[in-house]
């Protein structure tokens, strides 16, 4: 499996909120860093594969179902390493307040598992729909 046909496989069971298939994606040990208000509990860092369902069922606890839209811009692929490129947005679930962000999701794709996963977004923008 190539770099990118990984990413789309992630990408396309993440849209299928299939939190169990996404982890299959995943290796044993992983770095992994989703920043954050860390009053937020999907925040911070994971290590281990078995802790990415965990992470998106949570996640996705604390949003309004159906109020969700990804939109994807580009997909960028070097070797290992891909860069996902898209707009998120999404309705906090506690407040009702929607948000948008740009957000960029770095991966590293090693024997055909995901080893790295960084997120980059707007977290003030993600932590004021939740306050």
């Amino acid at each position: 499996m190539t770099t990118l046909s990984v990413v789309q496989d992630f990408l396309t069971r993440l849209a299928a909120q299939d939190a169990d298939a996404v982890g299959e994606l995943f290796a044993d040990d992983i770095d992994w860093q989703v920043p954050g208000n860390p009053s937020l509990p999907w925040t911070g860092a994971r290590e281990h594969g078995s802790d990415v369902p965990v992470f998106l069922r949570t996640m996705w606890s604390h949003f309004v179902e159906g109020r969700s839209e990804v939109r994807l811009d580009d997909i960028a692929v070097d070797g290992e390493t891909a860069v996902v490129f898209a707009q998120l947005t999404h309705t906090a679930a506690p407040t009702g307040r929607p948000f948008t962000t740009a957000a960029a999701l770095r991966f590293r794709v090693v024997d055909g598992q995901i080893v790295k996963l960084h997120l980059y977004e707007d977290t003030h923008a993600v932590s004021a729909a939740f306050v």
